[in-house]
């Protein structure tokens, strides 16, 4: 075992966990990780931080790492940058999901006519969660060509992970404001904002308050790397506590700077407790997919 691993274990086991859910996973076509993986290896000139890739493993070592980690469900979030393209990710993440049980069957959307078809289709063929990659897209959530797939996943009460705040670097979407317009259209819709909406914490805070099915994932956030040039305000430590049922485990594992449990450890330092932690890591993510235990 791992040193990774072990320190995982040790984590789960003084907390009494049986595992772990971790909704903020990728898993993709390998050409398209490869250029995930180009772009994180271009980062530092463009924010001026290094972002080595910790896991820069095949797929199947992937797996196999994750399961070894104790982590019981993931997520493959995937995520179109042009039109034409969501549909055959979500080919691929069908058969992904078919052949890893483990994975929370995911699936995406661009702006387009076909969208609300093949997001019923996925719908229908089992998808559990959507990835909205506001940054990568480009696009405004609340684009027309969308407002028949906001509406058929509120119905669904199929969550959506959304890349909306506007680290590491803003885009022409990113931010509170264009989420807090979709969620006065669609206020039902089950959103989970990727990295606690870094860097605008407090703001997607409030929306969290105003409505009771957005939740929030920690990915990366309250990281010793995320600290550096996105750090959570302290004195928003309260309001974590008081969202601790709507807080979800989030990594971007295999894409992160940083040994697996780091995330875990970040988690453990804020010192809200271990219930918190034991919702956070585990048992919030089994209630929002219906998972078994």
């Amino acid at each position: 075992m791992s040193a990774t691993a072990e320190a995982v274990l040790a984590f789960r086991t003084r907390l009494g966990l049986p595992g772990l859910v971790d909704v903020h996973t990728h898993f993709m076509p390998e050409r398209v990780l490869a250029k995930v993986w180009e772009y994180f290896d271009a980062v530092g000139p463009l924010t001026g931080v290094e972002w080595p890739i910790t896991y820069r493993y095949e797929e199947e070592q992937r797996v196999a790492l994750l399961r070894e980690f104790g982590v019981r469900a993931f997520t493959a979030m995937l995520y179109p940058h042009k039109p034409a393209m969501a549909a055959w990710l979500n080919a691929w993440s069908a058969d992904f999901a078919a052949r890893t049980p483990d994975c929370l069957h995911t699936a995406t959307f661009f702006p387009e006519e076909a969208a609300a078809g093949y997001v019923r289709r996925a719908l229908e063929a089992g998808a559990r969660v959507f990835k909205a990659h506001l940054q990568v897209g480009g696009y405004d959530p609340n684009d027309d060509r969308l407002d028949a797939v906001w509406g058929l996943l509120a119905e669904a009460g199929t969550p959506i992970v959304i890349h909306c705040g506007s680290g590491p670097v803003p885009g022409k979407h990113t931010g509170p404001a264009p989420v807090a317009r979709l969620l006065a259209r669609h206020p039902r819709l089950p959103l989970v904002i990727a990295h606690m909406g870094m860097p605008e914490y407090a703001d997607f805070l409030d929306l969290a308050d105003r409505h009771p099915e957005v939740r929030l994932d920690t990915t990366m956030a309250f990281t010793d790397f995320s600290e550096q040039f996105s750090g959570f305000p302290r004195a928003e430590l309260g309001r974590l506590a008081d969202l601790g049922d709507r807080i979800l485990l989030g990594t971007d594992f295999p894409n992160i700077p940083y040994p697996y449990d780091g995330q875990l450890l970040a988690l453990e330092r804020l010192g809200l407790g271990d219930a918190w932690l034991r919702a956070v890591c585990h048992d919030n993510g089994v209630r929002l997919f219906g998972l078994a235990g």
